[in-house]
């Protein structure tokens, strides 16, 4: 454990003063980086004025004007919102939505969620049902529900010959045949969108998202979309999804929602949904769900700074160049003997670690932690998924600092494999 005592930009700094490059947005959140002087601002400015209150017969500001704001740059169709407090319970509250709204529209025997392999949405039941990832969920498998899971559109997967798009084409016809098979009886379909994180930024050509949307649509399947962790910004659009140029029937936001700062989710609905619940009399027609801190004003008014700064200032762009120069200090690991795949979608950049056969290590020999321990002595908090290390940090990184990171990682590497 290293106890942090304060954080400024893209630097952590411990009780000894050393300084460490956070180079995952500790855990994917911080998107501006640490005390941000304008998120630092609406916060205190909140805490003067209402730090939380019920949101059940009451509400406040910033609350309405985020989810107002969301809708506003939103993909359209997106009309409601729903809070929540963490990622793992925004999936929940979708697949519940998708479950129920098939049931408000009688359609009772869709009751099954389609998942791909690799996938992952967090560590509560419902959401660890649709993960795809042994690592969490082998142990609680007899308490989760049994997703239909289909194939992953990862590029990585490609024969000799093919393409992103030509694994995103076969992909998503597997998903077309899995769906006209049992079709009928699924609710939702649940898709990270351009990056599966947590398998090892495991990237896919926005065709899948295309064919997904046009499968969803003839099934009559409510399509989910998580973009937790790559929303706001991480992929080269605000969200994912807008460079297939769709929509989905329901949005999970989290992480980056709020800079980094506060816990809080949402959800994103369409209006089809929306009314699907409404009916002032029947209970059974109502989605029950709260949170004691659902909507915490904190939280929102944090959130709606975000929104303001990609409002204000030319973040995407900025992001671009930077994606540029981070794609340039990667590009010579392509050479290295004992590292595969090497990838970038926007500002998430990986790279798998190999043997000298060009194999894949067994997880247990844990190569990753050797590149992990490398970094802290060096000053970069880098944190590999199993063999793939992996780039995402804050976007007020300067050039330097990107040279810096990917330096030490391949330092890191070095040592991995000896």
């Amino acid at each position: 454990m290293v106890p942090i005592r304060r954080a400024q930009g893209v630097w952590l700094e411990d009780y000894d003063g050393k300084r460490y490059l956070d180079a995952i947005s500790s855990w994917w959140v911080n998107l501006f980086g640490h005390a941000h002087p304008r998120l630092d601002a609406a916060l205190r400015d909140q805490v003067g004025t209402l730090e939380h209150v019920i949101l059940a017969g009451f509400t406040h500001a910033p609350a309405i004007e985020l989810a107002e704001r969301l809708v506003e740059v939103a993909p359209a169709g997106l009309t409601r919102v729903q809070y929540a407090d963490n990622g793992s319970s925004a999936v929940e509250i979708a697949l519940k939505l998708a479950f129920h709204h098939c049931r408000n529209r009688g359609d009772t025997r869709r009751t099954q969620f389609v998942a791909l392999a690799g996938g992952y949405h967090g560590e509560t039941l419902g959401a660890l049902s649709v993960t795809d990832i042994p690592l969490y969920r082998e142990t609680y498998a007899p308490l989760l529900l049994t997703p239909l899971t289909t194939m992953s559109p990862d590029a990585t997967q490609a024969e000799p010959g093919e393409t992103a798009f030509d694994v995103a084409t076969r992909a998503a016809d597997a998903l077309d045949a899995l769906l006209a098979e049992h079709g009928d009886t699924v609710c939702a379909l649940i898709i990270e969108p351009r990056v599966q994180c947590a398998a090892g930024m495991r990237m896919h050509d926005p065709e899948y998202l295309r064919r997904a949307r046009a499968a969803c649509d003839r099934h009559g399947v409510v399509l989910i979309l998580d973009e937790i962790a790559v929303g706001f910004g991480r992929t080269g659009t605000l969200f994912a999804c807008e460079q297939a140029g769709i929509a989905p029937d329901l949005m999970c936001l989290s992480k980056g929602l709020t800079g980094g700062y506060l816990p809080l989710s949402a959800v994103l609905a369409t209006e089809a949904i929306y009314q699907s619940f409404y009916d002032e009399y029947t209970k059974l027609r109502a989605f029950l769900h709260s949170h004691s801190y659902t909507g915490n004003a904190l939280g929102c008014r944090v959130a709606l700074e975000v929104l303001n700064v990609f409002r204000d200032e030319p973040v995407l762009e900025r992001n671009r160049a930077l994606a540029a120069h981070l794609a340039n200090a990667i590009a010579p690991l392509r050479d290295h003997p004992n590292v595969r795949h090497v990838r970038q979608t926007g500002m998430i950049a990986a790279f798998d670690l190999v043997d000298a056969q060009g194999r894949a290590f067994d997880w247990s020999e844990r190569r990753g932690l050797r590149v992990v321990r490398h970094g802290l002595e060096r000053g970069a908090l880098l944190r590999p998924l199993g063999h793939t290390v992996y780039f995402m940090p804050p976007y007020c990184i300067t050039p330097d600092e990107i040279d810096f990171m990917v330096g030490v990682a391949r330092e890191g590497v070095e040592l991995a494999i000896a």
